[in-house]
């Protein structure tokens, strides 16, 4: 009994130290602050999405952006658009700030740097693999890791031989504690500190990161289906379905000399390589922004500094706040 109670202590001391599992409030409106564009007005979600969150993982939910010339709340999916600015899909295909797409493949099983900012740093480990007569590998995200202030955060596709919906197939950690989600619900954690959430989007496959004022993130695990496979000659091999991560991202306040593989399109006089309209235009940059690890910041460009602590927003979270997002009231401010 005695060993019971201390296993159960430990556990409960584990939950305090590392973060906890919760059901954050929802809003149906939110109050815009001094110096946004929508200073001083109260935005209300319309009859058609009257709430931030759903039970339905395909509903859409309410969106506050009090710096959308608009100025007023919309309807959006819970999932990464593909075809918007900040993602990163397929193998991998990016849509830059400036709204250009290009692609940038990597190498297999290396990392690099998507994103670094001062206080943000933002990697990607690239999985794949590079069939008999082809002059590069097919490459696609497998995980996230992210720093900011003094934490780390990863976020993983875990391997599988073959594609089960009905399995969950993401694994986090943070500061190199493994997170547990529960699976079949909306579930959310968020670090003691509250530095950092994770809600299922889903049941399955499926979550928002958010690090408050900072960044949010929308991602998904999906497989290359045999469809891919057959219309891309991927040649994927049978003990793996390359589970990969599809990710959208939302930004605020990136500095103007914010770096990255992707974070290089919102630096203000970005010259893309990429044109517009060129199919299938593909970037360099392996030497400029590979890292030695998931969580390093050591790339060559890389701005990142652990120094450089963000103070976490008690009061109001506001994504996407400057004209360099550029994802037309994709950001949201919440009134807690």
């Amino acid at each position: 009994m005695a060993s019971k109670r201390s296993l159960f202590l430990v556990t409960l001391a584990t939950i305090a130290i590392s973060g906890a599992l919760t059901q954050v409030k929802a809003y149906s409106s939110s109050y815009c602050g001094i110096g946004s564009r929508c200073e001083h007005q109260t935005l209300y979600c319309p009859s058609e999405c009257p709430s931030s969150e759903s039970n339905d993982p395909d509903a859409k939910v309410c969106r506050i952006d009090c710096y959308s010339p608009k100025c007023k709340a919309e309807c959006k999916h819970r999932k990464p658009n593909c075809n918007s600015p900040g993602s990163a899909c397929y193998d991998p295909r990016f849509i830059g700030g400036d709204g250009i797409v290009f692609y940038f493949h990597g190498k297999v099983n290396e990392h690099f740097a998507l994103i670094s900012d001062s206080n943000l740093q933002i990697n990607g480990r690239f999985i794949g693999h590079r069939p008999a007569g082809r002059s590069r590998d097919f490459t696609w995200i497998q995980s996230l890791g992210l720093l900011f202030n003094s934490h780390t955060f990863s976020l993983e596709a875990t391997k599988s031989a073959t594609w089960d919906g009905e399995i969950d197939h993401l694994k986090f950690a943070y500061d190199g504690e493994e997170i547990s989600l529960p699976i079949g619900g909306l579930s959310t954690w968020k670090s003691r500190e509250e530095e950092i959430k994770v809600e299922r989007t889903s049941g399955l496959n499926s979550v928002m990161v958010t690090i408050p004022g900072v960044v949010e993130i929308l991602a998904n695990v999906v497989p290359v289906t045999a469809e891919d496979d057959r219309i891309h000659g991927y040649n994927v091999p049978s003990d793996d379905c390359f589970a990969h991560l599809e990710v959208q991202f939302r930004f605020a306040g990136l500095s103007d000399g914010v770096e990255g593989v992707l974070g290089r399109t919102y630096q203000p006089d970005f010259k893309n390589p990429a044109k517009p309209g060129v199919a299938m235009a593909v970037v360099g940059g392996e030497d400029k922004y590979k890292t030695s690890s998931l969580l390093a910041a050591d790339c060559a460009n890389c701005v990142f500094d652990s120094s450089n602590v963000v103070g976490n927003e008690k009061q109001m979270v506001t994504l996407d706040c400057s004209a360099k997002g550029l994802f037309q009231g994709n950001g949201i401010v919440c009134k807690k």
